[in-house]
């Protein structure tokens, strides 16, 4: 089964295979693209609602790799409706890549060279430089803002 993210719409993805998405990423769509999206749902594209335990189980994995503040809702329904239906991910979104890669969900690029390593993303204050493992809203040190950092950087 392959799970479909707006890009495999934008982009005119085609397989096979069995395909699935989420309700959320029709949202997301406008002109042809949704057109799309609406033929495969009539064709017999399957429409997948994740369950609440495996959306709250994609979240915390995107805390930990720092990704969470990257991802939509969309993102995290698709993650986990990859997750739970045992499927293929499309997408070309990075930070999606990389949660994938931590649940060892299968992900296949569309009209992008997909990521070459899992990371843990790091975070590091605007004011007094310290890094932390975890996004806050502000520094729980000094209280500016913080802004993701490469790991491989540090």
């Amino acid at each position: 089964m392959y799970v479909l993210d707006a890009s495999a719409f934008i982009n005119e993805y085609h397989t096979d295979e069995q395909i699935a998405t989420v309700p959320l990423v029709r949202e997301e769509l406008e002109d042809e693209s949704a057109y799309r999206y609406d033929a495969l749902e009539g064709s017999g594209m399957y429409i997948h609602i994740p369950e609440d335990a495996t959306v709250d189980r994609i979240r915390r994995a995107a805390g930990e790799t720092g990704d969470l503040g990257e991802l939509s809702e969309t993102d995290v329904w698709l993650l986990a409706a990859s997750f739970e239906l045992d499927g293929r991910l499309v997408t070309d979104d990075y930070a999606m890549q990389n949660v994938a890669d931590k649940l060892e969900v299968a992900v296949e690029v569309i009209a992008r060279e997909g990521i070459s390593e899992q990371r843990d993303w790091r975070f590091q204050c605007a004011g007094c430089g310290r890094e932390f493992e975890d996004d806050h809203d502000r520094c729980p040190v000094c209280g500016s803002s913080l802004s993701r950092k490469n790991p491989s950087s540090a």
